[in-house]
């Protein structure tokens, strides 16, 4: 069976987008490949972090990827920190990168423009990404188009490896879903929705209250014309709340579109927000229900055993082919 790796970083809040861009996507996974789930917390403190704030995102993001319907029985779920072969790794790695290829990465790029003073590890964590999906020889890698570039420097990186020292990694291909809900902003529907958004209004996160959730959902931001029909470019406002229904209510864009046909945009609001806070609420629970029962640390604890010893395996052969250490 193929092999798949993911992961969504614990910098902030889960929002639907990433509920029903990428976990809803790992779900339909889970049945088809080998699947490999962690939280890749090191590439979070690329920018500054409060710690305290982050140790509870970390577990906080494993019970939610179990109640949104991730079976701990079909993937391995650990924690990138958890395992040192990741960072050193990446080291090996970064040595066999050439300086013009990383600064290539366009997330830096921009990423960069946004804070004041840049760390090195900004620079390089696509190295480090390229060395999470390496260590486990992963087949796949499901990412948004604007994640890609990651995992074409991933493969460049393994194909130079093997050229030079054997061969030694799995190729990796980027799984980019055919057919997937994007989600915008609420306040700017011409913009992806993000869990690191400055303005909360712009995003409706998988832990909001049911009021917080319908306030947000009502106060978005539409158009004049008042009438309903799925348009992005023209109507990107009613495109995303017609897109959040279809996603949440399992219905096809055209689907939607006809039942709202003759509606107003209060009744469209109204009825999104029923059907987002049905789902939502439904996952808050067994959210609650996996945070407290302990079942979390028992998940971590088995992904890690397993993944260490893959990793510690995959590690020492880079070792040896290198040429460092006693090995």
């Amino acid at each position: 069976m193929k092999r798949i790796l993911t992961g969504l970083q614990p910098s902030g809040e889960l929002t639907i987008g990433n509920l029903i861009g990428g976990i809803k996507q790992m779900v339909k996974y889970q049945n088809e490949y080998e699947s490999f789930m962690f939280v890749p917390d090191l590439h979070t403190i690329t920018i500054p972090q409060d710690p305290e704030t982050l140790k509870k995102r970390i577990k906080s993001i494993v019970a939610l990827y179990l109640a949104c319907g991730i079976d701990p029985n079909k993937n391995t779920i650990y924690i990138q920190s958890e395992n040192l072969y990741h960072a050193n790794l990446s080291w090996i790695l970064e040595c066999n990168t050439y300086m013009g290829e990383a600064s290539r990465m366009t997330q830096f790029k921009d990423k960069s423009q946004k804070v004041k003073n840049v760390s090195v590890g900004l620079f390089t964590y696509p190295i480090l990404m390229a060395a999470d999906i390496l260590l486990y020889d992963a087949d796949y890698v499901p990412v948004g188009i604007d994640q890609k570039q990651h995992v074409e420097l991933a493969r460049d990186i393994a194909i130079r490896f093997n050229n030079k020292y054997g061969k030694t990694f799995t190729i990796p291909e980027p799984l980019i879903p055919q057919v997937g809900a994007k989600i915008m902003k609420l306040q700017d529907p011409t913009k992806k929705m993000s869990k690191s958004d400055e303005n909360i209004k712009n995003s409706i996160f998988i832990l909001d209250t049911e009021e917080d959730i319908r306030k947000k959902i009502m106060s978005a931001v539409t158009d004049s014309e008042n009438k309903i029909y799925y348009d992005p470019e023209n109507k990107p406002g009613i495109a995303n709340l017609l897109t959040i229904y279809s996603a949440f209510a399992n219905l096809s864009i055209e689907e939607v579109a006809s039942k709202f046909k003759e509606a107003n945009y209060g009744t469209l609001k109204k009825e999104v927000a029923d059907v987002v806070v049905s789902n939502i609420l439904d996952i808050q629970k067994k959210y609650q229900e996996y945070l407290n029962s302990g079942i979390v640390d028992q998940i971590l604890d088995e992904g890690n055993k397993k993944v260490n010893q893959i990793a510690k395996e995959k590690y020492e052969e880079v070792l040896r082919k290198v040429g460092l250490g006693r090995i």
